[in-house]
């Protein structure tokens, strides 16, 4: 009898100590969400810089704007032949993408979603506009770094192109560091390294660098001239507006 009221105690404490952690994760992706759609809106040029195996670099650039968590528009102003290609991340996970070639706007399928980001190694998935805590359930992982939360997060739905991420967090102020991706055969094929700065009461990614190594190749973003809250209208972020004014 007192065997079997040890192994209850026992079962229980695990229960009880693996729901904690369940807790715990769950309010530190909620954290890290908190963090990375904080301003009211923001406004930067973007630099990205892909270099491919042979260490040969395209550069492009953008200017980006976001409202919220879910109004996200990117506008590339060079090289010549990417001007006027756009996207604009809406709620629902609706993603429109514009080609100044085809002169219209084209709603980006599920299929499309898991492709590249106009060409980057970054996903479209990678910049949904919706958060990680909506799309993924986290457990936290033994990790003996005391500057480093190590989470694992689970797709919550099948459409994900990846089995899971392993993101680590500043412990500090709970922004990315680094996240490793593993695709659907629970390969590790990617990964990304975060550099965040602060600038009056917002951390942002300064630098994010996704390296492809299947593919050896990488990209890196790099905000600059970046503003918050400076009272971005919602009418920006329409489709109609994709195509831009003569």
């Amino acid at each position: 009898m007192n065997k079997l009221k040890i192994i209850f105690v026992s079962l229980s404490i695990a229960m009880i100590t693996n729901l904690s952690f369940g807790q715990s994760a769950t309010s530190l992706l909620q954290s890290m969400d908190a963090i990375m759609s904080a301003p009211k809106d923001k406004e930067a040029k973007v630099k990205m810089i892909l270099k491919d195996r042979s260490g040969k670099e395209k550069v492009r650039e953008a200017i980006m704007k976001q409202k919220g968590q879910y109004h996200k528009l990117y506008r590339y102003s060079y090289p010549e032949k990417q001007v006027g290609t756009a996207t604009l991340s809406l709620p629902d996970d609706i993603i429109w993408l514009y080609m100044p070639a085809f002169n219209k706007a084209v709603k980006v399928t599920l299929l499309s979603k898991s492709q590249a980001f106009t060409g980057t190694d970054f996903s479209y998935e990678d910049m949904s506009g919706t958060s990680y805590s909506e799309r993924f359930t986290p457990k936290i992982l033994t990790s003996s770094d005391d500057k480093i939360y190590q989470l694992e997060l689970m797709p919550k739905s099948m459409r994900s192109k990846y089995s899971k991420i392993i993101v680590y967090l500043d412990k500090t102020n709970l922004y990315p560091v680094k996240m490793e991706y593993f695709n659907k055969d629970k390969t590790y094929f990617k990964y990304a390294d975060y550099t965040y700065k602060k600038q009056g009461k917002y951390w942002y990614a300064e630098q994010v660098i996704m390296n492809d190594i299947s593919k050896e190749h990488s990209t890196e973003i790099f905000l600059t001239e970046i503003i918050f809250d400076q009272g971005l209208d919602e009418s920006e972020f329409t489709v109609e507006n994709l195509k831009p004014l003569k």
